[in-house]
C-alpha cells in the first residue's frame, strides 16, 4: 500500500520527528553533566548522556524498521531522517569538541560533507528526484555514532588505563568514520552525476 500525502504522520516519521525534538534536550543534560565532572571521579551523569545518546542512535533504525515493516516509506521520511541523523551527529561532535575530545577537522569533513549532500540533494530534488540514504551512508552513520558514544563514556570514567584504550578506540573509530564520511559524500556525487548534469 502507497502512503499518500494525506498520511505523512505515520509511525516511523513520528519516531522521527520526536528524534528530532529530543537532540536539544540531550544538549543540555551533557552540558549540564560536563558543568558536574570532578576530576578522577567516576561520573554517574556522564554516563548516563552517553546511553540517551545511544537510545538517540537507536531510533534511527527503529523508524527505518517500522517504515518498512508497515510499508510506509514516505517521501517526508526520506527527507527528514538524513536531517535527523544529521542532527544527533553533529551536535555530538559539537559536544565533545567542546570537550576537547574530538579534533576541529574532523568536524569540518563531517560538517562540509553534509552540507555538499544536502545542497545535491535540493538540486536533484528539482527534477522530481529523492535521493535516499545509501548502504554506505548508513554505515558511515553508524560508525560516527558508536565514535561519538564511546568518546562520551571516556568522560563518565576516571584517567586511567580503561579510560585511555577507550578513547584509542573510540579514535579509531572516528578515523573510520570520517574515511566513510568522505566516501559516501563522493559516492553521492557520482551516483547524481546524471542529474546534476542533465541540462
Amino acid at each position: 500500500m502507497k502512503v499518500t500525502e494525506s498520511s505523512q504522520w505515520t509511525a516511523a516519521n513520528i519516531v522521527t520527528c520526536i528524534r528530532v525534538l529530543f537532540v536539544p534536550i540531550w544538549l543540555m543534560a551533557a552540558e549540564g553533566a560536563a558543568t558536574s565532572l570532578v576530576t578522577g571521579a567516576f561520573s554517574l551523569s556522564s554516563l548516563a548522556v552517553a546511553l540517551l545518546f545511544v537510545v538517540l542512535s537507536l531510533t534511527d533504525s527503529i523508524d527505518g524498521y517500522l517504515a518498512r515493516s508497515r510499508n510506509e516509506v514516505t517521501t517526508f521520511g526520506k527527507f527528514l531522517d538524513p536531517i535527523a541523523d544529521k542532527l544527533v551527529v553533529i551536535t555530538g561532535l559539537l559536544y565533545l569538541l567542546e570537550q576537547g575530545l574530538v579534533p576541529t577537522w574532523a568536524l569540518v569533513v563531517v560538517i562540509a560533507r553534509e552540507f555538499l549532500v544536502s545542497g545535491l540533494r535540493m538540486l536533484v530534488a528539482t527534477s522530481g528526484t529523492v535521493i535516499a540514504a545509501s548502504n554506505l551512508g548508513k554505515l558511515k552513520t553508524a560508525t560516527t555514532m558508536a565514535a561519538i558514544t564511546g568518546l562520551l563514556l571516556v568522560l563518565a570514567f576516571p584517567e586511567g588505563a580503561f579510560a585511555a584504550g577507550l578513547r584509542s578506540l573510540s579514535n579509531l573509530c572516528l578515523y573510520a568514520a570520517v574515511i566513510l564520511t568522505a566516501w559516501s559524500g563522493i559516492d553521492y556525487f557520482v551516483k547524481s552525476k546524471d542529474a546534476i548534469f542533465s541540462e
